[in-house]
């Protein structure tokens, strides 16, 4: 243990930097593709907070959370599973956000 702490002491003063690389969308790999994926549907739900009210919001997500897992059953025991929910939610989302486009948009 006493080997180990000079060690501990080292890393308390290298810098610490959070996500160092940069991710190109969609994503060269699972991770970073699951990475894409999840920043779109911030975005597109970042963009519903504006449009709908705090209820029909809830409402919302909580429909297309069903909707999109239903849709994606097959799949829920493989790695792909999350991020096609996700996709899916976001895709939703923009479909609602083109609703709210006007006539002129």
């Amino acid at each position: 243990m006493k080997a180990l702490l000079p060690l501990f002491m080292l890393m308390s003063l290298m810098p610490v930097k959070a996500d160092q690389t940069s991710i190109n969308c969609p994503g060269n790999n699972t991770i970073e593709m699951q990475r894409c994926a999840a920043k779109r549907a911030e975005d597109s739900n970042a963009a519903l907070e504006k449009k709908l009210s705090a209820k029909a919001l809830k409402q919302w997500r909580k429909t297309t959370q069903e909707v999109c897992a239903a849709a994606y059953a097959p799949y829920r025991k493989g790695s792909i599973y999350p991020q096609m929910v996700t996709g899916c939610n976001d895709h939703l989302n923009r479909a609602l956000l083109k609703e709210f486009k006007g006539l002129g948009d």
